[in-house]
């Protein structure tokens, strides 16, 4: 009775997960073996006729390339721009936010407003601003040949607004889960504001900051849309990110480069996230 109870156990185990299976099979596995399969093979058709197989040297080859090191480097700028500026504006926002005011929920709905928003609303919505014929901002050069660090700061400016409802709502979230007993024995400890917020809060919401810091990375790695509305990969392909770059190899003769580009896109993707969990989760602390 006791291994024909398990079998139904693991049978009705597998049946559960046979629908997942086969969703990440046919969206994620087969896409990621047909990246493998064009990275090393040159293809003289789009439908796939006349391959002609390259190895992993030609991988390495792309990969070490200028095209794609230059590519990643920007992305690295794009980041850096984007995420730890997302994050304490999430932050200073859900602080602000987190209050036993009258009306302080009209500011919620504000501040998380974003949330709804798509990265081509912001996009448009940040290429009014900073147009040289009739942004609100064509005072300051944003997209000129002789500001190139501006044109990019200017697309990552509309990925932090475009996020920031996400952050806000997350640590907002995270906030109300701090026992006021603790803040208060905190005050009556003599902490100060800024001491508390450091020493107590901060450690109560670091998961929620862990998951925040891997999300906005990876949203920034995918940055696209907003490089093609607001610079269109100028100036002098200076704000050109690596999945721009691969989305313009849709020629015959390209997909081989794209197809190795976007592997070392998931590679870099991959290790950047593997590294945030080794040394952002030994600062996390997680209550019990």
């Amino acid at each position: 009775m006791g291994k024909r109870r398990n079998v139904r156990q693991w049978a009705l185990a597998y049946a559960l997960l046979l629908p997942s299976l086969v969703v990440f099979a046919v969206f994620a596995y087969l896409p990621l073996y047909r990246l493998v399969h064009f990275s090393l093979y040159q293809q003289s058709s789009r439908l796939g006729g006349g391959e002609r197989y390259v190895g992993f040297g030609a991988v390495w080859d792309v990969l070490s390339g200028e095209r794609f090191l230059q590519g990643t480097w920007i992305t690295i700028k794009f980041l850096i721009f984007t995420v730890p500026a997302g994050i304490a504006l999430g932050v200073l926002l859900a602080m602000a936010a987190h209050r036993r005011l009258k009306g302080i929920k009209i500011f919620q709905t504000i501040f998380s407003s974003t949330v709804a928003s798509s990265v081509a609303v912001s996009s448009v919505v940040f290429l009014t601003l900073v147009n040289e014929q009739i942004g609100l901002l064509r005072n300051v050069s944003w997209l000129s040949l002789k500001s190139p660090n501006s044109a990019l700061f200017a697309a990552a400016l509309s990925s932090v607004w475009q996020n920031l409802g996400l952050t806000f709502v997350i640590v907002l979230a995270a906030l109300q889960t701090v026992p006021e007993e603790l803040l208060e024995a905190a005050h009556l400890d003599g902490y100060g504001a800024v001491r508390r917020f450091f020493r107590v809060v901060v450690p109560l919401i670091s998961p929620a900051l862990f998951f925040l810091a891997i999300v906005l990375v990876v949203y920034g790695f995918q940055a696209y849309a907003q490089i093609e509305l607001i610079t269109g990969g100028g100036p002098l392909r200076s704000t050109e990110t690596l999945l721009y770059r691969i989305t313009k190899l849709q020629k015959n003769t390209d997909l081989q480069v794209g197809a190795s580009m976007s592997l070392g896109l998931f590679g870099l993707t991959f290790l950047v996230a593997l590294v945030q969990f080794r040394l952002l989760e030994r600062r996390v602390t997680y209550g019990n």
